[in-house]
């Protein structure tokens, strides 16, 4: 368990390291300029990732990303299950100071019960696979996600290794009434 004046701290420290690397803006200073608003980006990345992971029926059958462009630009994508998650999510990230405008291009998958037989099944055959279970499965927020769309299988996210992709793959191959399943699964490096 963390301690608050731990967190307090660190903050305090970052923020004087802040200060300390990004000083006022001058005209004459393009240099400058330029690495205050490289952190003001990175500010608002951590932001936005962080309302968008936070988002309550985000969940594994769900993809959100994102870019954030220069001038606080926010560009959604990804595929949800439910359209109240695409609205919360252009709503949250509208909410993040320094994000100027958002583009909402999140596609919400179709409702369908098929679909949701196969989500089911395949989150059964990836999570319940003990390799991949032990090391995935008890995340707060799994890290393979399982997209359907018309019986068609997408794996997103992040593994540790080409194995586990593979293994991940396989098991949702295995799946009875999946046409097809892409693999675009990340390793880590």
């Amino acid at each position: 368990m963390r301690k608050i004046h731990d967190v307090r701290a660190v903050a305090a420290a970052g923020m004087l390291a802040t200060t300390l690397m990004f000083p006022a803006i001058s005209p004459a200073a393009n240099n400058d300029k330029s690495a205050y608003q490289n952190s003001d980006l990175a500010h608002i990345t951590k932001e936005v990732r962080h309302e968008l992971v936070m988002l309550p029926y985000y969940n594994i059958f769900d993809n959100l990303s994102f870019r954030v462009d220069p001038g606080g630009a926010v560009t959604l994508m990804g595929q949800v299950t439910t359209p109240v998650l695409k609205s919360d999510a252009g709503n949250v990230v509208k909410r993040v100071e320094g994000v100027t405008s958002v583009s909402n291009q999140i596609e919400v998958l179709p409702l369908s019960d098929m679909d949701w037989q196969t989500r089911r099944a395949v989150a059964r055959a990836i999570y319940g696979y003990p390799a991949l279970s032990d090391r995935y499965g008890l995340q707060a927020m799994p890290s393979i996600h399982i997209l359907v769309k018309n019986g068609h299988v997408d794996l997103e996210g992040v593994v540790a290794n080409q194995g586990d992709k593979n293994i991940a793959g396989i098991q949702a191959n295995s799946v009875p009434g999946v046409f097809s399943v892409t693999n675009n699964l990340q390793v880590e490096k």
